[in-house]
């Protein structure tokens, strides 16, 4: 797994968001973006992550990002999420792994004695150039705007 780094340059990608519409890393130039991994859709962990995002929205926009969640979910169950917890910003149904891919976030994972290849819950900041000037690997799901801000 080659994950992006601190001052790598992210892959221009595409993929479609939770209705259906095509978001590009060319829609956010000039802008903060923060791009955040998740492995399933309404899980505890991701929930929890993405509430929080949600309910330090206002305050991530007024420090100039914009947010885009991603997982290998159906647009379907990213609709179904974001429409539940009414999230502010789009979630990316990247079945195909395109932006997974693009950062390098799928890999081997170990839970409870078990080895499986998934998605690993990572968070990109990337500037408007689309250089990385921040990777959080421990994410903090209930506490992870706070991570983000500091």
């Amino acid at each position: 797994m080659n994950t992006l780094k601190v001052g790598d340059k992210v892959p221009s990608f595409s993929a479609k968001d939770q209705d259906g519409n095509t978001v590009s890393l060319s829609d956010y130039k000039g802008k903060k973006l923060i791009v955040f991994f998740y492995p399933k859709a309404s899980t505890p962990g991701c929930t929890a992550e993405a509430c929080n995002l949600r309910d330090n929205y206002a305050e991530l926009q007024s420090q100039g990002y914009e947010l885009l969640g991603v997982s290998a979910d159906s647009e379907k169950r990213q609709a179904n999420f974001r429409n539940k917890y009414e999230f502010p910003f789009p979630l990316l149904a990247d079945e195909d792994h395109t932006v997974i891919n693009a950062f390098g976030v799928w890999g081997l994972k170990k839970f409870m004695g078990r080895e499986y290849d998934g998605i690993h819950r990572k968070t990109f900041v990337v500037d408007g150039e689309g250089i990385v000037t921040k990777v959080i690997d421990k994410v903090k799901t209930k506490d992870h705007a706070a991570q983000l801000l500091d």
